[in-house]
């Protein structure tokens, strides 16, 4: 017998002890999230995870990242498999698109999934392709002496590069991303000056490089070598986007195999990014 009774739903933003129910929905989607995403993902916006309750259920979650004050970011839009077909994942999605009323707003949606955004008036912009390495020797390269901690660069410094790579600076984001445990970062520099960076962090299978930008093909080369070869011989995971043939190219050089896709895609106008010196995407969760 069909329940005809209307849904109510009670949504409310997560504290951060309970996003480790967010991520573990996303664990259980195969999305593979870091393993202490949670610090940096929740001090970027503390209001921006929402979680939908039915009769005092979870049923379905959703981030709307506020960024600066003109642009916004969705992701983690997950009901559990067990739920879906009842309502609950429209009652968050149009909370989140609620909160970020009047901005710019960015996702990466899965396939399954981009012909409902496109209804709701999200644009293509480009594709992702997650990349899969495996087996990365420690011994594959010398060290490179360009390389460094990029902990010892001011912070100041990483959010003007990284200016250029997402539509508003992001130091309430950066900050804590680059301290996250079990994560490294490096920078390439030519003299004093700032040519690349990128981060690797531990997740719940082997490791996640995002991002990693870089002025040119070498730059990134010499950064991706320098994370990879860190990796313990563990699995890796590189998010290109489809629209840079340098990103693509690195990734079939190093014999990467292509296991997952996201369309990149915006309520409006795509912001002005270098995507030509974006070998890695920072994450599909938060932009």
């Amino acid at each position: 017998m069909s329940d005809n009774r209307r849904l109510q739903h009670d949504i409310r933003s997560m504290p951060r002890e309970e996003l480790g129910l967010m991520l573990e929905w996303a664990r259980a989607e195969g999305w593979n999230p870091g393993l202490h995403d949670a610090e940096a993902f929740h001090a970027t916006d503390p209001n921006g995870f929402l979680l939908a309750e039915a009769d005092g259920r979870p049923v379905s979650c959703i981030s709307a990242v506020r960024y600066g004050s003109h642009f916004g970011f969705v992701g983690f839009y997950i009901v559990p498999p067990e739920l879906r077909g009842q309502g609950h994942g429209a009652a968050v999605w149009h909370a989140a698109l609620a909160r970020l009323e009047g901005r710019l707003i960015g996702l990466d949606g899965v396939p399954e999934q981009q012909d409902k955004y496109r209804r709701s008036g999200f644009i293509l912009a480009h594709r992702n392709i997650r990349y899969e390495g495996t087996g990365f020797p420690s011994h594959t390269a010398a060290a490179d002496p360009q390389l460094i901690d990029l902990q010892r660069l001011p912070l100041a410094t990483v959010v003007d590069y990284d200016r250029a790579f997402f539509p508003v600076p992001r130091a309430m984001f950066l900050e804590p991303w680059l301290q996250t445990p079990s994560t490294v970062a490096l920078a390439r520099l030519q003299g004093q000056s700032l040519r690349g960076y990128g981060v690797m962090r531990a997740c719940h299978q082997g490791w996640k490089i995002g991002p990693l930008f870089a002025d040119t093909p070498q730059d990134a080369e010499a950064l991706f070598i320098g994370l990879a070869r860190r990796s313990a011989g563990q699995p890796f995971y590189l998010d290109v986007p489809e629209s840079n043939p340098a990103a693509l190219a690195l990734a079939e050089r190093h014999r990467l195999r292509e296991v997952f896709e996201t369309a990149r895609m915006y309520t409006g106008p795509a912001p002005e990014l270098s995507l030509d010196r974006t070998y890695g995407i920072t994450t599909f969760e938060l932009g």
